[in-house]
């Protein structure tokens, strides 16, 4: 028994010394996890800064550019003279109704709504230039400005024209529409007379 006692007691010293070099915490690696996650950090951090940069300082000067055109590029061709009304006036009216052209009763079934649920309108396309003749330019190619104003009028949803100022957004993307297609800035404003979701 004695010496089963000592082996004990020797054993002990042996195991308490053991103890504490397991026990000894290894150096924490939270640098290097810090060192592994800032590229991600960063990125999230960073995108949102690029995109706002780029968007604002390089994108959106060029559309103005584009959209922007000095006038005497606008006054191509001369304003046709004022002619005389059909109702046999002197022909004033006539003169000023050229710088506009009228879209009306454009019916379209709106995005998303299976055909259930539609947009009509009226609205007025005003000229960029006081004395350019838009009724004639719009008049050549009144297919494709038909078919244009039905792309973008139906790409819309019934949440798109919930929202406050949709008739402002979609006044921008008509006019934008109209001008991309003359390839110079010729439409100025458009107004609506009748707007009608049904």
């Amino acid at each position: 028994m004695a010496a089963k006692t000592e082996a004990k007691e020797a054993a002990a010293p042996a195991d308490k010394a053991a103890a504490p070099a397991e026990t000894t915490p290894a150096p924490s690696g939270g640098g290097s996890m810090l060192k592994s996650w800032l590229p991600a950090i960063l990125a999230i951090v960073l995108a949102p800064a690029a995109s706002f940069a780029v968007g604002e300082f390089v994108v959106l000067p060029r559309l103005q550019k584009k959209l922007a055109a000095p006038p005497a590029a606008l006054t191509e061709a001369p304003a046709a003279p004022a002619e005389k009304a059909k109702d046999g006036k002197d022909g004033k009216e006539g003169a000023k109704d050229a710088g506009t052209y009228e879209f009306n009763n454009i019916v379209v079934n709106l995005a998303g709504t299976m055909g259930t649920r539609y947009l009509k309108t009226t609205f007025v396309v005003t000229a960029a230039d006081k004395g350019a003749n838009l009724k004639a330019q719009f008049e050549e190619q009144k297919p494709k400005f038909t078919d244009l104003t039905l792309n973008v009028l139906s790409s819309l949803t019934l949440s798109d024209l919930e929202e406050p100022g949709a008739k402002n957004v979609l006044r921008e993307k008509l006019t934008a529409t109209y001008n991309q297609a003359f390839g110079k800035r010729v439409v100025d404003q458009v107004y609506f007379s009748d707007f009608v979701i049904q």
